[in-house]
C-alpha cells in the first residue's frame, strides 16, 4: 500500500467537509486539488509559498457559517480571502481551510442615502465603479485590486482621506460571522464594541460578509502624476514638507520615489484634489502648482474619474511579481529622512520597487483617537517601502539567482535606517511578524480595549488576518 500524500490528505479532508456542511454549498465549490484549485490558490504576491488544504468558494453568508463551523469541528486553521492582496499571503494558512469570498462581490448603491452595501469579496474598483454610475464615490486606497473590506478593517489610507477620512471612518455597519459560526449585524447601536474594533482593528474578529459604507458626491477628481529627476529631490522634498503641512482638506498628496521611464529613479508626486474641479484644474491652482516645484520629466494632471486612477495604480503594480513590504510612520519629511530615502531610491535593486508616503491630515485627524480602533490621529506621513521583483531578473539589477535576498536586504536596510526618525507603531495592514516592536505600538491607547473585544468575540484566535500585540506569532 502506498503511503498517503498531500493530495490524498487534502481530498480526504474535502470529503469530510462535504459531509459536514449543512448549507447550499455545492460539491464543486469545495476544492482540494485540480485546475480550479490551482487557479484559486494564487495571490497577488508570487513570493507566497503557502497552499491550503481546502478552498471553500462561498456564495452566501450561510456558506461562510457552515464552513467556519466545519473548520472548528475538524480543528483546521481558518483564513479568509477577499482581494488576496496582502504581501504575507495571510489569506492562506498551511494545511488550512480558506473561505474564498471572491464570488461575493455584489455592490448595491443606495443613491438616496448615499451609501453602498458591498460583499465581503468586493474589490475597491467594484465599489468605485458602481458608485460612479450614481455620481458618487467611496473613500478607498490607491489601488483598485485591493479588497474593500480588508482595506477598511485595517484603516484605509487613501487620496480622499483629507476630506472624508479613512476608509474605516466611512464604515456604517457590517454583517459578521463570528468564530462560533453565528451571524451578527453590527453598527453604532448594535454590538457597538465589535463595530468599534472593526474600524481599524484589522480582520481579527470574524468574517465580514458584507459592509455598508458611506458614499460621497465626488465622482471626478483632479489628479495625476508628476515626476522629477532624483537630482532635484532635496529642494522638492523641502518645499513639499511645507505644502503638505498647510494643504487644505481637499488636497491630499502622495509622494515618493519610483523608477522613471528610463529606469532611473525619480521623485514621484501624485496629488488628488477632491474639491471644486475648476479650482483644482486652474493653471495657478493647488494641484498644478506642484508641477512648478522643479523641472519635471513628466507632468500629467487633470480631471479624471476615480476608477481611472485606481486602474492606473493596478497597471503599475500588477499581480504575479514577488515582493515584500515594510512601513514606517513619520511626522514630516525632514532633511535626514529625505537623505535616507533618496539614497535608498538610488540603490533600488529592481525596476519595480517603490517608496511612497501617504499624507494623513484633515478630516482623518478630527475623530478622537478612541472613537475607533485606529491608533493614530495626529497629522503624519505613512511611509510604504515596497520591494518587488520578477523571477529571472538580471542584467541591470542585482538579485538574479539569489532568491530575492538582495531585494529583501535593500528593504530591511531602508526600514532600519528610517527607525531613528520614526514614530512608534505603524500601519497594521502593512505589518507582519518580522516587526513585533511596531505591532506592539500600532494601536496606541486603544490596545487594551481592542484586546478585550478580541477576547470576547474570538477567544481562541481563530482569525489572525493582521497582527495584534498578543498574537504576533500566529499572524
Amino acid at each position: 500500500m502506498r503511503p498517503p500524500n498531500d493530495a490524498d490528505a487534502h481530498e480526504a479532508l474535502g470529503t469530510a467537509f462535504l459531509a459536514e456542511l449543512r448549507s447550499p454549498i455545492q460539491p464543486g465549490r469545495v476544492l482540494t486539488n485540480g485546475p480550479e484549485y490551482a487557479r484559486t490558490a494564487v495571490l497577488f504576491n508570487a513570493a507566497v509559498d503557502v497552499r491550503p488544504s481546502v478552498v471553500v468558494r462561498c456564495a452566501s453568508t450561510a456558506d461562510v457559517q457552515a464552513a467556519v463551523r466545519a473548520a472548528r469541528h475538524h480543528g483546521v486553521p481558518l483564513s479568509v480571502r477577499g482581494g488576496g492582496h496582502d504581501f504575507w499571503g495571510r489569506a492562506f494558512r498551511p494545511g488550512g481551510l480558506v473561505l474564498d469570498l471572491t464570488g461575493m462581490r455584489e455592490v448595491r448603491v443606495d443613491v438616496n442615502h448615499r451609501h453602498a452595501t458591498v460583499g465581503g469579496g468586493a474589490l475597491s474598483s467594484d465599489v468605485v465603479t458602481a458608485a460612479e454610475r450614481a455620481g458618487l464615490t467611496a473613500a478607498t486606497g490607491t489601488a483598485g485590486s485591493v479588497g474593500m473590506v480588508g482595506l477598511t478593517l485595517g484603516g484605509g489610507y487613501g487620496p480622499l482621506l483629507g476630506r472624508f477620512g479613512l476608509a474605516a471612518d466611512n464604515l456604517l455597519g457590517a454583517e459578521v460571522v463570528l468564530a462560533d459560526g453565528s451571524r451578527v449585524n453590527t453598527d453604532a447601536e448594535h454590538h457597538p464594541d465589535l463595530f468599534w474594533a472593526l474600524r481599524g482593528g484589522g480582520g481579527n474578529f470574524g468574517v465580514v460578509t458584507s459592509a455598508r459604507i458611506r458614499l460621497h458626491p465626488v465622482p471626478t477628481v483632479v489628479s495625476g502624476t508628476i515626476l522629477y529627476p532624483i537630482d532635484q529631490s532635496a529642494g522638492i522634498l523641502a518645499d513639499l514638507a511645507g505644502i503638505l503641512q498647510d494643504s487644505p482638506d481637499e488636497l491630499t498628496v502622495d509622494v515618493g520615489f519610483l523608477p522613471g521611464p528610463d529606469g532611473k529613479p525619480t521623485v514621484y508626486v501624485a496629488p488628488t484634489w477632491s474639491g471644486d474641479p475648476e479650482v483644482g484644474n486652474a493653471e495657478n491652482g493647488p494641484v498644478r502648482a506642484l508641477a512648478g516645484l522643479g523641472t519635471p520629466v513628466l507632468a500629467e494632471v487633470g480631471p479624471v474619474a476615480r476608477s481611472a486612477t485606481l486602474a492606473a495604480t493596478d497597471a503599475m503594480f500588477p499581480p504575479g511579481r514577488r515582493g515584500a513590504i515594510r512601513t514606517r510612520t513619520v511626522q514630516t519629511v525632514t532633511g535626514s529622512i529625505a537623505t535616507v530615502l533618496t539614497r535608498a531610491a538610488r540603490e533600488f535593486t529592481s525596476p519595480f520597487s517603490a517608496i511612497v508616503w501617504h499624507q494623513f491630515h484633515g478630516a482623518a485627524t478630527r475623530p478622537p483617537v478612541g472613537s475607533t480602533a485606529f491608533g493614530r490621529r495626529e497629522p503624519h506621513l505613512m511611509v510604504e517601502l515596497i520591494s518587488l521583483w520578477e523571477n529571472g531578473e538580471n542584467k541591470q539589477h542585482t538579485g538574479s539567482g539569489d532568491g530575492g535576498s538582495s531585494h529583501l536586504r535593500w528593504l530591511e536596510e531602508t526600514h532600519t535606517a528610517l527607525q531613528p526618525f520614526s514614530l512608534p507603531g505603524g500601519y497594521v495592514n502593512f505589518l507582519g511578524p518580522e516587526t513585533p516592536d511596531q505591532v506592539a505600538n500600532s494601536y496606541g491607547p486603544n490596545t487594551e480595549r481592542l484586546l478585550a473585544v478580541k477576547s470576547a468575540v474570538d477567544p481562541d484566535s481563530v482569525f489572525t488576518a493582521t497582527p495584534l500585540p498578543t498574537d504576533t506569532a500566529d499572524a
